[in-house]
């Protein structure tokens, strides 16, 4: 059998998630692999794990949902997955040629790099910024290199998209003689899921990405906006961190950066949290505002479907909010979105092609979609389609068009109404789909 096998990992501080796919010989559109499998294990650092393990095609079929007790950190979880890649799918792990790794932080890398001694240690130094996030990753590819010593390991940084973001708005107003040294500026994230987008959506437009204004919203347990103008990332809503920005499951979100001081006087301290790993230096207030804030400090629940349940959205009463926690949390976050669409739908100057939403939450929002929608209609935008805005999630399509101009694709010269789209995001497949499609690594 050909060695033709890529494998995507999106590692999480106690979680796993890959993606198999198979670089095609002869593949048009830009579509470079067929998916394989798909596998996650979630819970890793308090076992047992949760794993799941399913084939697509070109192997045994396979469909497994199980806890695992000898999954215990991020190297014993990628060696149940070998093992299961092998003696239940039948496929060979020998075949796998590149593993493309998900990496949040990439500092001022401008594409993806190889994993050798230099990166790997550039990357780490990037660990003081990303602590929650990019030591997650390197555990992973730690053990990549052990068990698949013949594979090549490539960081994909969120952090690339973002990168011809002008100096003045990636630019904080502190002392430039002490934050360029320090590298302290805006870096944004959820780069991969915004590239995936700007590639679909200029599909579905039928217009080359640097003819496209767009705003996007990636919604999900980490959520994000951006404004892409003429197929550029001119803004986004995360900053140094992913923490700045919209809120998200656990994460506040942008805050009064001294109201941490505020809440505890603990701030500065390392937490000494036993989820962490050993070497993640994390102080109580990046663990407080990254992992105990977000929509689950206001309403015990991360699930924002759960929440949108119980928000008792059909009660006009403004006080409904101070009574019901669900309702707050869900009022919050419609606002801090809005508050960025109509950022950006001004520094687009009004010339927006779409409103674009992606993310679990995104894709899966209905009733979020609806009062983002009711809101924007002031700046021009189409009104939702209902039956396109409740079934969306059923599709199969990449990009689906929920406002009511439907399919038309003309694109936006300012003047009429502006359309509404949902995009089904997929950050693994944009990795490897760049990677076979990279003829100077085969």
């Amino acid at each position: 059998m050909a060695s033709n096998l890529i494998l995507a990992l999106n590692s999480g501080s106690s979680s796993l998630k890959i993606t198999l796919y198979a670089r095609r010989d002869d593949y048009q559109d830009d579509h470079g692999v067929d998916l394989l499998l798909t596998a996650s294990l979630s819970n890793i650092s308090a076992p047992p794990a949760k794993f799941t393990f399913e084939t697509h095609s070109g192997s045994k079929e396979v469909n497994r949902s199980e806890e695992v007790d000898s999954v215990y950190d991020h190297a014993t979880a990628f060696a149940h997955f070998l093992d299961c890649l092998e003696n239940d799918a039948g496929l060979d792990k020998g075949r796998i040629v590149y593993i493309c790794h998900r990496v949040v932080h990439g500092g001022d890398y401008a594409e993806p790099v190889i994993i050798d001694e230099e990166s790997y240690e550039k990357i780490e130094h990037l660990s003081d910024l990303a602590p929650l996030h990019n030591g997650a990753a390197l555990s992973v590819i730690k053990a990549c290199i052990e068990k698949l010593p013949n594979a090549k390991s490539i960081a994909y940084f969120d952090t690339i998209f973002h990168r011809p973001i002008p100096v003045h708005i990636a630019s904080c107003a502190i002392d430039q003689s002490i934050a360029g040294p320090k590298g302290l500026k805006k870096y944004g994230f959820h780069g991969l899921s915004y590239a995936f987008v700007l590639r679909a959506v200029s599909k579905f437009l039928k217009q080359p990405p640097e003819n496209l204004n767009l705003i996007v919203l990636h919604l999900g347990s980490g959520a994000s906006a951006c404004a892409i103008k003429h197929g550029r990332s001119l803004d986004t809503s995360m900053g140094l961190t992913p923490l700045n920005g919209l809120p998200g499951a656990t994460r506040s979100g942008a805050i009064d950066p001294s109201l941490i001081f505020h809440y505890t006087n603990r701030a500065g301290r390392i937490t000494h949290d036993p989820s962490f790993a050993a070497h993640v230096g994390v102080t109580e207030a990046e663990d407080i505002l990254n992992r105990r804030s977000g929509w689950k400090s206001l309403t015990g629940t991360t699930d924002f479907g759960e929440i949108s349940k119980k928000a008792e959205l059909d009660n006009p009463d403004p006080s409904i909010a101070s009574r019901n926690p669900n309702r707050l949390a869900f009022d919050l976050f419609l606002d801090r979105i809005l508050n960025y669409v109509g950022s950006y739908h001004l520094k687009l100057e009004g010339k927006v092609d779409a409103l674009v939403f992606a993310g679990g939450i995104g894709e899966r929002g209905t009733e979020l979609r609806q009062m983002i929608a009711d809101k924007v209609q002031c700046l021009g935008y189409e009104s939702l389609d209902k039956d396109l805005n409740t079934n969306v999630a059923k599709s199969s399509e990449d990009v689906v068009a929920i406002s009511t101009c439907g399919t038309q694709v003309d694109v936006d010269g300012g003047g009429r109404k502006k359309r509404i789209i949902v995009c089904h995001t997929d950050e693994q497949y944009e990795m490897a789909n760049n990677c076979a499609l990279n003829k100077s690594r085969w």
